[in-house]
């Protein structure tokens, strides 16, 4: 393989991000977004870094993916990065669902491409488009290697005990109903990540690590393995989250059936889209939430105390499950970015060795870095992710081997 550079690519059901990278130097060479794909207000935001050059920014139709990467494809040409480039090495796709098959990433061909579509009934939301993408790519450069990436991989380690739904075992089994986890490529990223900030070798580790977006999820991972994780068949279960309720008794479905008579799809679209934060106050922006908190709002305050409540309850949990901690690691957008949600996250649980420092907490910082008292028996950290990079590290390792 002579090629350095790997394209990674997550397609969502109506938009297209994406990143050339230089895997030699690990830099960024690109990084764009087409959305609103099918809508006639399409947008594609092209930023050529190499170059050094300012955002491009396209406002005209996109028909489907297929014309989205093609628009990408001229973009990235005309910094002379385009897709028939020899340097090119492979194409990397973020596959949300892998199911049991897929612990590893894996070369796409033909049977990979069917498996995920046989995945579609459990990722509905996200296995079609992320399909949609890789065949659009192929099509596009049909000799060039390309990688699927799986959300659902690094918690593949997670004992049968912890993955498995006390319900009927056969009907499981038929269905494909256990708990896979999500945000994957984030959680094994700053999980290495963080052993790096702690000098530490990652098999000699315990930690919980909290991604905190708009979705949001924790991982128990012992020795650089998921042992828990917080979603299970679905991104839905877990910690409360922008717009999703997370953990919910599921007799609220049966009952929302019977007295609200709401049928099956408004439920689902209820507890993924109109709960969580925005269900609690209205706003699922913590930036806001904080704001209106400041200025004396009640149902602002709840619904972080709502937040706030089951982050505790998870780091209490999965200190019983690891047994030992040595940190506890925030990250993405939230994780990364509101002091206050940290601060919460930890309040209370100083038998357990946690507690942030008010100076370093509110400290802004891009980089990694420690958030606890000097000499803490338990290292509170901040690791932003870049799932983009682990993406293509792990397509380039595939690809090179």
């Amino acid at each position: 393989m002579t090629g350095t550079r790997v394209l990674v690519l997550n397609s969502g059901s109506s938009s297209v991000k994406y990143q050339l990278l230089d895997m030699e130097t690990e830099t960024r060479l690109a990084v764009g977004l087409v959305e609103r794909i099918g809508e006639g207000a399409s947008r594609l935001a092209h930023t050529p870094l190499s170059t050094g050059g300012g955002q491009r920014v396209q406002r005209t139709p996109v028909a489907d993916h297929e014309a989205a990467l093609k628009a990408v494809a001229e973009e990235l040409a005309a910094d002379g990065l385009g897709l028939d480039s020899p340097r090119l090495a492979a194409i990397g796709h973020r596959v949300v669902h892998g199911g049991l098959r897929f612990t590893e990433p894996a070369l796409i061909d033909e049977e990979v491409i069917a498996e995920i579509e046989r995945l579609v009934p459990v990722a509905p939301l996200h296995n079609p488009a992320n399909l949609t993408g890789i065949r659009t790519a192929r099509a596009l450069r049909p000799t060039l290697p390309q990688v699927a990436v799986f959300d659902t991989a690094f918690h593949a380690s997670m004992p049968e005990y912890a993955a498995r739904y006390a319900i009927d075992a056969r009907i499981a089994d038929e269905h494909r109903i256990r708990r896979y986890g999500f945000h994957g490529t984030s959680h094994a990223y700053v999980a290495r990540r963080a052993a790096r900030l702690l000098d530490r070798d990652p098999a000699g580790l315990n930690l919980i690590v909290l991604h905190l977006g708009n979705g949001a999820s924790a991982s128990a991972v012992r020795g650089g393995r998921c042992v828990d994780t917080s979603m299970g068949l679905t991104p839905l279960e877990g910690l409360v989250m922008g717009t999703r309720s997370g953990d919910i008794d599921p007799a609220v479905v049966f009952h929302l059936g019977r007295v609200a008579g709401m049928s099956m799809d408004e439920v689902d679209t209820l507890l993924n889209r109109h709960s969580g934060l925005a269900g609690l106050c209205g706003d699922n922006d913590m930036r806001e939430i904080r704001r209106r908190i400041d200025a004396g709002d009640a149902a602002a305050q709840l619904a972080f105390n709502v937040y706030t409540h089951r982050l505790r309850k998870y780091v209490g949990a999965y200190h019983a499950v690891l047994g030992r901690v040595d940190a506890v690691v925030f990250t993405a957008g939230v994780g990364e970015n509101s002091p206050p949600v940290r601060e919460a996250a930890v309040a209370g649980l100083d038998a357990f060795g946690l507690a942030v420092d008010p100076e370093l907490n509110t400290r802004d910082s891009a980089e990694p870095r420690l958030v606890s008292p000097a000499g803490a028996r338990v290292a509170v950290a901040v690791v932003p992710t870049d799932e983009e990079l682990e993406i293509a590290q792990q397509t380039h390792a595939l690809v090179a081997r």
